[in-house]
């Protein structure tokens, strides 16, 4: 039998108590939708127990700063810049100017893009931060065509997590180029265009129990309980040890509607998934690309392999 018992709260400090109380009443198996700092208070305070993180990209936690009890079913952030840097390469973008925003969270993407821009031979041509605080619904054509202007460049890609300037790119830049990024092209793990390999019946399931389209979030929190349901099954017991350690090994592949059988990397506990490249209203293409190759598993291309991770992990 199963049971899902679900909390929603508006600060990390009550999170951390409703989990306490959660725990109290004897559950050990916890999916967070929830910034980084708030898994790492989770994650410390109940040791005992088993997080599946569907809400945080935070990259520190997938390699330098592991969290020995949490699986990650959302994509970092360096496993979808991967994925949309792969795609530039396929398709010849082989020069970027970069515009990153003025949150953390921006130049947290923005960091990702620089690794991958990196890691798969891009050149970067400009990098500029936005400053701008006046209404780009106003000022769009005036401002972004200038704000643009620099060497000549392939792509336009963009680090705005929030949405604060990067819908105003597309169309309005100093070269006629594509945008990618947090706007544009979009990587994500999930989005309402992916209909093939079965996913269209899950997303009609979703919408008319939710009302609405299933996100990147939904999924990541989707695969967490399916994750679980698959580990109990097979075990016939519901220990959080014994489950990681079945996840983590090659013994339980996971069907996520993506065409390929999905696993937990087990030197960081992230989820081994395909990306879709998306445009609002449509499926562009899926990481990895055809030609990036890897000695064990084409999707650990994506992300952060075994050699690049420093902390250690579970």
């Amino acid at each position: 039998q199963f049971q899902l018992d679900s909390v929603s709260v508006d600060s990390p400090e009550a999170l951390l108590q409703a989990a306490k109380a959660q725990h109290d009443q004897g559950l050990r198996l916890f999916v967070v939708n929830a910034p980084a700092a708030s898994l790492r208070e989770l994650s410390a305070a109940l040791p005992d127990s088993l997080l599946f993180n569907a809400g945080s990209p935070d990259d520190a936690l997938r390699s330098s700063q592991c969290l020995g009890n949490v699986l990650h079913s959302l994509p970092g952030r360096a496993m979808l810049a991967d994925a949309l840097v792969q795609f530039m390469v396929l398709r010849k973008w082989q020069r970027a100017l970069l515009i990153v925003g003025q949150t953390d969270d921006d130049r947290a993407y923005a960091d990702a893009l620089r690794r991958a821009i990196q890691r798969f031979g891009v050149k970067l041509v400009a990098e500029k931060d936005w400053s701008f605080d006046n209404d780009q619904r106003r000022s769009a054509q005036a401002d972004m065509p200038l704000f643009t202007q620099t060497a000549e460049y392939d792509v336009v890609l963009v680090a705005d997590e929030r949405g604060d300037f990067g819908e105003y790119l597309p169309y309005q830049t100093w070269f006629p180029r594509p945008v990618a990024g947090t706007q544009g092209l979009t990587p994500t793990g999930w989005h309402k265009s992916v209909e093939t390999f079965g996913a269209a019946q899950l997303q009609k399931r979703f919408e008319a129990q939710a009302g609405r389209w299933m996100n990147d979030r939904d999924f990541a929190a989707w695969m967490a309980v399916r994750s679980v349901a698959s580990a109990v099954s097979k075990l016939r017991q519901a220990d959080p040890r014994a489950l990681q350690t079945l996840l983590l090994s090659d013994q339980l592949p996971l069907d996520g509607f993506k065409g390929r059988k999905l696993s937990y990397r087990p030197w960081n506990g992230e989820l081994r998934q395909p990306i879709p490249l998306v445009q609002p209203r449509a499926l562009v293409s899926t990481s990895p690309q055809d030609g990036f190759l890897h000695p064990f598993n084409e999707m650990d291309s994506l992300g952060y392999d075994r050699p690049e991770v420093t902390c250690r992990y579970p």
